[in-house]
């Protein structure tokens, strides 16, 4: 896949369906040819079927951005879900995609403003330092001040519901799964998807969190300006920092990163507790880490915020607490009232989720349960994939195609999954009993 600036970018309903189609057909054939080979006795490894198959997918989603690129992203962190090929490829939508050309940025800024950004600001980089699922960042100066200026894909708002459709049907061949079960998920991620293309929205919200959270230290927040903002255009402070492989390569000490993993963590606890609103996209594209004042996080992009109802918070919390498991009538309580238990429910059939979400919650509550957590040791987030794993083939749960619960914990979930990981990619010692 070439790393050129795109000088087109499929936008109608028409052109992305055949650009996604003309890949599903090259996906076909590659099943195809595997199985073919298999047939006759050829040595065909599915693993190879995997690679081919991941890079040609991963090939189109670059090229057509949006929210079908937003979704690979997304797959990436859910590990559990994929073959090693595809979770490997679409990791590299979490740093770098194909940058679109200058000819399309400026004219973003024309249809924007009626100024190329030559005449906006000072100084304007028409090569891109970061392109990824829904926009791009240009680096910028304007009144002395070093700017991030993050440029929104043409069409992409537009494609949402339409792309979400094309790519239902090979992401449920990739995962094994059926559609029911994606279904609730698919939705959430629609409406946040919406949200992400309006820059207005995230402007508004990076202000209100920042204005909210500055008092928690050792986080950095960038002063966004309206006035050099549209509703596919959004300026903002350029924040110092490195994204996480890059700043981990410079091997920082242990302090360091405990220090950064504490700010996340503190960061994240105090959104749920006391805001009930998460920023709900915690991938390592979104942070930029420096040895300031001994660790320093920079939190970038409020595109994707989860707003969480005050039941939704509370039986999260409750279900994390250590209370809870040692009480199975709490449990069970608790389960039937986040509509995961019915009283229509077979005794068998409540047995089995009873001991699912005990087996989950044990696992996924350990680190509230604790004072301190060594999220250092990866043996904690494999065991949350393995679990996923485990989950994913047991017979009994498999046979339960509707979705149940608050669609709210969806968000949640991946959000927590999400943090889980990039303390563990730091590999911080944290304390995690919050203090209010």
């Amino acid at each position: 896949m070439s790393d050129q600036p795109q000088e087109s970018l499929p936008t109608s309903k028409v052109a992305r369906a055949a650009r996604f189609a003309k890949t599903g057909l090259k996906v076909g054939a590659n099943y195809v040819q595997h199985y073919a080979k298999k047939a006759v006795g050829a040595d065909s490894p599915t693993a190879d079927l995997h690679q081919a198959n991941a890079a040609e997918l991963y090939g189109t989603l670059s090229e057509m951005k949006g929210s079908v690129l937003k979704v690979a992203q997304m797959l990436a962190m859910e590990k559990n879900l994929l073959p090693p090929a595809y979770a490997e490829q679409f990791r590299q939508a979490q740093y770098q995609t194909p940058p679109l050309s200058g000819p399309l940025v400026v004219k973003a800024f024309r249809d924007a403003f009626g100024h190329s950004p030559s005449e906006i600001f000072e100084e304007f980089d028409l090569n891109a330092r970061q392109a990824a699922s829904i926009g791009q960042v240009h680096f910028a100066r304007k009144n002395g001040k070093n700017l991030a200026v993050k440029v929104q894909y043409p069409g992409v708002g537009a494609s949402i519901r339409s792309d979400i459709a094309m790519v239902k049907p090979v992401a449920l061949r990739i995962m094994g799964l059926k559609e029911e079960t994606l279904r609730p998920y698919l939705a959430e991620v629609e409406a946040r998807l919406l949200e992400e293309t309006d820059y207005k929205l995230e402007l508004s919200r990076g202000q209100a969190v920042a204005a909210k959270c500055g008092h928690l230290p050792h986080l950095q927040f960038p002063t966004y300006y309206p006035a050099l903002s549209a509703a596919r255009i959004l300026a903002m402070d350029w924040l110092p920092g490195q994204h996480m492989q890059e700043f981990l390569a410079e091997n920082p000490t242990a302090e360091v990163r405990n220090q950064l993993g504490q700010a996340l963590w503190d960061f994240y606890q105090y959104q749920l507790r006391e805001l009930r609103q998460l920023h709900a996209d915690p991938h390592p594209g979104n942070f930029l880490f420096s040895l300031t004042d001994g660790g320093t996080v920079g939190v970038l992009d409020f595109g994707c915020v989860k707003d969480v109802p005050a039941l939704e918070q509370q039986q999260f919390l409750a279900l994390l607490a250590p209370e809870t498991l040692a009480d199975p009538t709490r449990l069970a309580d608790l389960l039937t009232e986040a509509g995961v238990l019915r009283p229509t429910d077979s005794p068998a059939l409540r047995s089995m989720y009873l001991r699912t979400l005990t087996q989950s919650l044990t696992l996924v509550g350990q680190p509230f349960r604790q004072e301190t957590f060594d999220f250092g040791d990866p043996t904690y987030l494999k065991s949350l994939y393995a679990l996923g794993d485990d989950l994913m083939q047991d017979a009994d749960l498999r046979q339960q195609r509707e979705p149940r619960g608050s669609a709210h914990f969806v968000y949640l979930n991946r959000t927590y999954v999400g943090l889980f990981s990039l303390l563990t990619e730091l590999g911080a010692v944290v304390r995690t009993k919050y203090k209010g």
